[in-house]
């Protein structure tokens, strides 16, 4: 269908229309087009607008600016826990949702809950049908099948749907049957309504088309089971790489002669904007340092280490060695050189003899963060400690000069934590001054393929491309499509040499 036919039918007296487009088509563009004219002639109610990920809702935030008071975006998750809230009583839920949910990972457990309030209670879904007239759904390929109901439910109680997805992006559901379910669903979904399609490569319009179009012929490539061909000749954006990965664990380390690494690191020192997609968080990590810490973390919207970190406090106040361990736990996974042997095993000893003997030098610096955390045995004896630390690392003090911060942003906000009455509501303003702050990448990142769905950028590095990474199932397949269709200009790939993987011909 053309972009215009795709409008027209959004914009139809059908109660229920379904687009399918590849990454950058332009679905998030009809969708926040559709939202602009649909809240401008409501005369009740509101756009809901409902995304997978802060990344989509960012983008859906910037484009429908002009009409913000008469649009809603949220994320499915914060939605359902927000309608939770409001009946947890009904629900056998605890007051505070959010902060339950995010605690015990039990997003699936609020949407299951609502999907049976919804569906019972024809007075509830018909409330949120009325305040949301109209509901637009990005990425839905990715809903649970208790997200999905809760939709068709208010659906059924009046509000007109508009689903947005593309079946080869649902990589959130990893593999298995749920996975094949999800697909099922969207192919019925597709039935009971308006369907249309997008095919123009809106995305590479202003960079490489030719880069474009071949990342459509990629993605029917990987669609129907075969193998993406870099023969030559290339398109133009597109670039090729070979090197071998010596690393003794490679599935998440990386190690390469000189002369491999060499065109990889002059693409990083030449590259004002590079965002450098990776399979796995372990790998991530190890990138950080082979680029020599020059190129930052994309620690995406979602903090674990600083939930984490909360989690244990609030489990454990009064207890120092048991907050101790919450602190060392924290600074280990947010920064690199802070050793168990060195730092983290004095932390625990000087918190065990209560700093009883008077030290110099890194044992002294260590100590005094240690007798803030015996101090003061929960959240703000930590959030003392770190910033302590942050100065010895910005100062480089001696024994802290090869401590590197990697997660900023949760090192910072873990030193917010403080200034809150509890360590709860701490995280709980954070995450929503977070969300509300639509926050994008720098400019040259290091992400996960999972934590870049939804972004896009001028240019992106892919690697490696080997088996582990890679193979041949259909799950890896749309994850390998996700990471190649974010860039717009240029789009490198480092394929290993000795392991490559299978979805590439050569």
């Amino acid at each position: 269908m053309t972009d215009d036919e795709v409008a027209a039918l959004l914009s139809s007296d059908l109660g229920l229309v379904v687009i399918e487009a590849p990454a950058g088509c332009g679905k998030t563009y009809q969708g926040a087009n559709y939202a602009l004219k649909a809240a401008q002639a409501l005369s009740v109610g509101r756009v809901l607008i409902l995304t997978h990920t802060h990344a989509a809702r960012s983008v859906f935030a910037s484009r429908t600016r002009r009409v913000s008071n008469r649009v809603e975006i949220r994320t499915i998750d914060s939605f359902l826990t927000e309608i939770a809230a409001m009946y947890h009583r009904s629900l056998d839920l605890p007051r505070d949702v959010g902060s339950w949910a995010r605690e015990h990972n039990a997003y699936d457990v609020v949407a299951a809950r609502c999907r049976e309030l919804l569906e019972r209670s024809i007075s509830v879904s018909h409330a949120a049908a009325t305040r949301y007239p109209i509901i637009i759904c990005d990425e839905h390929q990715d809903a649970s099948a208790d997200q999905h109901a809760v939709v068709m439910a208010l659906h059924a109680a009046g509000s007109m749907v508009r689903f947005l997805g593309d079946p080869m992006q649902l990589i959130y559901g990893g593999t298995g049957n749920g996975t094949s379910l999800a697909l099922d669903r969207w192919e019925h979904l597709a039935t009971l309504g308006g369907f249309g399609k997008l095919t123009n490569p809106h995305r590479w319009q202003t960079g490489s088309r030719e880069l474009g179009q071949w990342v459509l012929r990629a993605r029917d490539a990987l669609a129907s089971g075969n193998r993406i061909s870099l023969a030559e000749p290339l398109p133009k954006g597109l670039t090729i790489i070979h090197a071998s990965n010596s690393a003794r664990i490679a599935h998440k380390a990386l190690n390469m002669s000189t002369e491999d690494r060499r065109p990889i690191s002059d693409l990083a020192r030449n590259s004002q904007q590079l965002l450098v997609l990776t399979s796995g968080n372990d790998r991530v990590d190890h990138l950080n340092a082979f680029f020599n810490r020059t190129i930052r973390i994309w620690e995406g919207y979602s903090r674990d280490e600083l939930s984490f970190l909360v989690r244990s406090v609030e489990r454990f106040a009064g207890s120092a060695p048991d907050v101790a361990e919450a602190f060392i736990t924290f600074v280990s996974s947010t920064c690199t050189g802070f050793t168990a042997s060195i730092h983290g095993q004095r932390v625990r000893q000087e918190v065990m003899d209560r700093c009883g003997k008077v030290r110099r030098g890194l044992p002294a610096h260590l100590q005094t963060l240690s007798r803030m955390l015996l101090q003061k045995p929960d959240h703000q004896g930590v959030s003392l400690a770190l910033s302590l630390l942050r100065d010895l690392v910005t100062s480089k003090t001696p024994g802290f000069s090869t401590i590197s911060i990697d997660l900023k942003s949760e090192f910072h906000d873990a030193i917010k934590i403080g200034s809150f009455a509890s360590a709860a509501d701490g995280l709980a303003e954070i995450i929503k001054r977070r969300s509300y702050s639509h926050p994008h990448p720098p400019e040259r990142c290091i992400s996960t393929v999972h934590k870049s769905k939804g972004l896009e950028c001028d240019n992106a590095l892919v690697l490696m491309c080997d088996r582990s990474s890679f193979s041949s199932t259909e799950y890896k397949r749309r994850l390998m499509y996700v990471g190649l269709s974010r860039a717009k200009k240029s789009l490198t790939l480092v394929v290993c040499r000795d392991d490559p993987t299978p979805l590439f011909s050569f």
